[in-house]
């Protein structure tokens, strides 16, 4: 569809998850306007494959519309200068030059960041972590993301991969993880460790998700073990509650080590709340050192729910567009780099084509 030179020109930021791709136009309020949705096709595809999803999506949801800017959170390791995902567990980037293949496609800045510094960034910005001055951001979904925001600023670290909690050994010579390691936080809390707890339980108990999926544990998927806990099926609760007090023991280790002002727990495992959150605190207050002596940082939940990746992103995104529009009518400054000076923002250099600014 040729985009309508008279609509207003839209920020999109997309959620690149290991199973799905969420895009969502976004104004400037932080609300998002549209959604469109993509599966991913795993990592043992050409990394062309992923783009060419996260390239139907962004379409869709423009709608016809022109395109101002887009924000990638990527689920993977990206470098500091926000040009590569290094390394992605459940995708097939390795070193892909993502930034520079998409705001090729796409003709407009983009801007590519870590999914979980985005979400933090999101929470921050409009939702559960407003006004706050250090925030940890723990993203539960095929595995676990982090982030961490000291003063309103993402703290990204030497190589730019700070907040790889999922990543973290909890059990010396644990159970393999995609990154390669074993005893990884993510195999003992995160979406496919709910489904794991899950289906060890069928045929071992009576449980509603034996019928849900036709008997065959391999068919049981993460959405079908809410439906059943919601339910009241009480495997499924206990599966929630492994998974949940997996988290609370892995946030009070690093609220430990970092003294935040509050803890958010997003991703798509959170929409399950209290079945989640509830044994997660409970774990939380029974691990944390000191816990007698100190003020204990809420706990909550995303306030944007699985949005708050994409919406983070598109706030980048929206503030790159403004920073190249800046410098395309100011001269260049002394000693000037051509990135963006804002630390929540990433680099988005002029595409050959760049659209206009919002």
């Amino acid at each position: 569809m040729e985009p309508s030179p008279t609509a207003d020109p839209v920020v999109v930021g997309v959620d690149v998850g290991g199973t799905k791709v969420l895009a969502g136009s976004v104004d400037e309020s932080g609300r998002v306007l549209a959604t469109a949705h993509r599966s991913t096709p795993g990592r043992r595809v050409a990394p062309a494959m992923v783009e060419d999803a996260l390239v139907e999506a962004v379409l869709e949801v423009a709608d016809g519309s022109r395109l101002a800017a887009v924000g990638l959170a990527a689920a993977g390791f990206v470098d500091r200068a926000g040009d590569r995902v290094m390394f992605a567990p459940h995708l097939p980037w390795r070193g892909e030059p993502v930034r520079e293949i998409l705001q090729d496609r796409w003709g407009v800045p983009v801007v590519l960041d870590n999914d979980a510094n985005c979400a933090a960034l999101g929470e921050w910005t409009y939702g559960a972590a407003r006004g706050a001055g250090s925030v940890l951001m723990v993203t539960m979904g095929t595995g676990i993301g982090g982030g961490l925001l000291l003063d309103g600023h993402v703290h990204r670290g030497r190589n730019g991969m700070a907040g790889e909690f999922g990543h973290m050994q909890v059990v010396p010579d644990g159970l393999p993880c995609q990154c390669g390691g074993h005893g990884c936080w993510e195999q003992y809390s995160s979406g496919n460790a709910l489904v794991r707890y899950a289906r060890d339980l069928i045929g071992v108990e009576p449980t509603v998700m034996e019928e849900a999926c036709d008997g065959i544990p391999d068919r049981l998927t993460g959405p079908m073990v809410t439906a059943a806990a919601e339910a009241g099926d009480i495997p499924a609760r206990h599966a929630f509650l492994q998974v949940g007090q997996w988290l609370g023991i892995g946030v009070a280790n690093l609220v430990a080590a970092l003294d935040p002002d509050c803890v958010v727990v997003g991703g798509g495992v959170s929409a399950a709340g209290e079945k989640l959150l509830a044994p997660a605190r409970a774990a939380f207050e029974r691990s944390l050192v000191g816990v007698g002596h100190r003020s204990l940082p809420p706990f909550h939940r995303a306030a944007l729910g699985p949005e708050a990746g994409l919406v983070g992103a598109a706030v980048m995104a929206r503030e790159a567009a403004r920073e190249l529009a800046d410098q395309s009518r100011a001269p260049s400054s002394p000693g000037s780099r051509g990135s963006l000076g804002s630390e929540t923002t990433r680099k988005a250099n002029p595409p050959t084509n760049q659209a206009s600014s919002p």
